[in-house]
C-alpha cells in the first residue's frame, strides 16, 4: 500500500493510545496515512478484575493481546512495544525498581525510538507534555524519551499530547452532577491551560471507533467503566476533541489539523 504521510505516536501503556490521540490516528489512517504505534511499557502494574486472567496467563500478555485489538480499531499499521517494565503510579514501590521504564537510561531509550522515526521516515510525532499529563513517571519519561529523540533526529515536527484543562473545567462546570470525584486530582497541573494548546483537532467523527478501542481493554475497565457508560453525544463532548502543543513553535500558533 502506497501510504501519503506517516504519523508516530508515543504512548506509556496499553490503552494511553485511546484517550489523547486515538481520534488523531483514526483520521490519518481513514486518510490514507500510516500510522505507528509505539509503546514504552508492558502495563503489568495495572489492575486487573478477578476472573478475567486465563490459566497461566499474565497480565502483560493479556494487555498486549488488548492493546492489538485497540490498536487495530484505530487504524495502526504497525505496533511497536518497547517492552519495558510498568513503574507503576506515582509514589508506589515499583518507581524504585531499576528496570522500571521510569529509571532506564533516556539515552538509550531514545536511541531505540529514534530508529523507528528513521524507520518510518516520520513526517509528525506525537509525546506527551513534560507533566506526563497528571505526572505519572512512566508518562513524564515519555517525554523526557521523546524530547531526546527529537534531538537525535532533527525532527521538525513533534507534538506534545495533551488534555486542556480549561476545556475540563467548562466540562465540569456545565455538569455538577458530576460531582468532584469526576476532576482530576489536582486540576491546575492536569494537562495544559488552552493559552499553551497551538493545535486543536476535531476528532468526534471517529468516536465509534475510540469506543472500540476502550472496549478492547477489558481489563481496564476501572479506567474506562464510566467512559462505556457515556451516550454517544457524552463522548464526543468529552473526548471530541485531541489537544497538543507543537514544540518549538510560536504560543500565537493556531491550527487544526496535524501535518500530515
Amino acid at each position: 500500500m502506497q501510504y501519503v504521510s506517516v504519523l508516530v505516536c508515543f504512548h506509556a501503556h496499553p490503552d494511553d493510545e485511546v484517550f489523547t490521540t486515538g481520534g488523531v490516528m483514526r483520521l490519518a489512517a481513514d486518510a490514507g496515512h500510516r500510522v505507528v504505534l509505539v509503546v514504552a511499557t508492558d502495563g503489568a502494574a495495572g489492575e486487573v478484575p478477578d476472573g478475567l486472567l486465563g490459566p497461566g496467563e499474565s497480565l502483560a500478555q493479556r494487555r498486549r493481546a488488548e492493546l492489538e485489538v485497540s490498536a487495530e480499531a484505530l487504524g495502526v499499521a504497525r505496533l511497536v512495544p518497547l517492552g519495558y517494565a510498568d513503574s507503576g503510579m506515582a509514589g508506589t514501590p515499583r518507581n524504585s525498581d531499576p528496570a522500571a521504564f521510569c529509571n532506564v537510561d533516556v539515552e538509550a531509550a531514545a536511541a531505540r525510538l529514534a530508529t523507528v522515526l528513521e524507520e518510518e521516515s516520520a513526517d509528525v510525532v506525537t509525546i506527551y507534555d513534560p507533566n506526563g499529563g497528571y505526572g505519572h513517571p512512566d508518562h513524564v519519561q515519555v517525554h523526557r524519551v521523546g524530547a531526546r529523540a527529537q534531538e537525535l533526529t532533527a525532527h521538525p515536527a513533534v507534538y506534545e499530547a495533551a488534555m486542556n484543562r480549561d476545556h475540563i473545567r467548562r466540562l465540569l462546570a456545565a455538569a455538577p452532577e458530576m460531582g468532584p470525584d469526576a476532576a482530576p486530582p489536582d486540576l491546575d497541573t492536569f494537562g495544559l491551560p488552552e493559552t499553551e494548546i497551538t493545535t486543536t483537532i476535531d476528532v468526534s467523527a471517529t468516536i465509534p471507533a475510540k469506543r472500540a478501542a476502550m472496549l478492547a481493554h477489558a481489563s481496564q475497565v476501572g479506567d474506562f467503566g464510566p467512559m462505556l457508560a457515556m451516550t454517544p453525544e457524552q463522548l464526543a463532548s468529552a473526548f471530541g476533541l485531541e489537544w497538543f502543543r507543537r514544540r518549538g513553535a510560536e504560543q500565537a500558533l493556531r491550527e487544526h489539523a496535524l501535518p500530515l
